[in-house]
């Protein structure tokens, strides 16, 4: 058993750096979102499930709930990317891996669980996947960058 006694005093958390970092990456994955949506992923949807009356609708309740899965997204993202810089610093190879950790439980999760049930095609998979993933590694990037550098933590901050 390892006694507490060993680990460094953490300062508080930062809810306000965390706020409008949380606040400055949803823009990017709102953006993000709303492009490969549309461009990519709302057609090849509606292609697979044709047979679906009103298959992909764009309304306020599906704008609504869109909105709650960025923000859950967005704090996710942001959050993960904290706790991994508490541990491994504040750097490149930390972004990308905190992005890449918050797509495996967002995104991969997400579309297993579609292709399985059948509600989508391995290749509308093979175009969102790889964009969701450059979303939130660059979503890791700027909360990096915008989140305070944990003290004990040798490693600078992104430059």
């Amino acid at each position: 058993m390892t006694e507490m006694s060993n680990f460094p005093e953490k300062a508080g958390f930062p809810m306000r750096s965390f706020l409008l970092t949380c606040v400055i990456v949803s823009i990017w994955v709102n953006t993000s979102e709303i492009f490969r949506y549309f461009v990519l992923v709302m057609p090849m949807t509606r292609e697979t499930l044709a047979m679906v009356p009103d298959v992909a609708p764009m309304n306020l309740p599906v704008f609504l709930v869109w909105g709650l899965w960025d923000m859950l997204l967005t704090v996710m993202c942001v959050l993960l990317t904290w706790l991994y810089m508490q541990v491994f610093g504040a750097n490149y190879r930390s972004a990308a891996i905190a992005g890449t950790l918050a797509w495996l439980f967002f995104f991969a999760l997400f579309w297993i669980a579609m292709l399985n049930m059948n509600l989508a095609k391995p290749a509308t998979a093979a175009v969102a996947l790889p964009l969701a993933w450059v979303e939130l590694v660059i979503a890791a990037v700027l909360a990096v960058r915008l989140l305070p550098v944990p003290p004990e933590r040798g490693s600078p901050a992104i430059a």
